[in-house]
């Protein structure tokens, strides 16, 4: 899981297993495994080191 902000300012938490595609278009578009897309405030560089910090605390390895 990991919390980011949406483009009304709401934090909200998101399910790192269901991310299928993160873009830059420019802002940061983020494709979920179920067609869902969600477009958030944070880059896309945040977003993808937040999940790989989620993945380490989950699997406990150096992803």
């Amino acid at each position: 899981m990991v919390k980011l902000t949406k483009m009304n300012h709401k934090e909200f938490i998101l399910n790192a297993e269901h991310i299928e595609q993160i873009e830059e278009v420019p802002e940061t578009l983020i494709t979920l495994t179920n067609g869902k897309k969600v477009i958030v405030l944070e880059s896309v560089d945040f977003v993808v080191n937040e999940v790989l910090e989620y993945k380490r605390k989950i699997h406990g390895k150096n992803l």
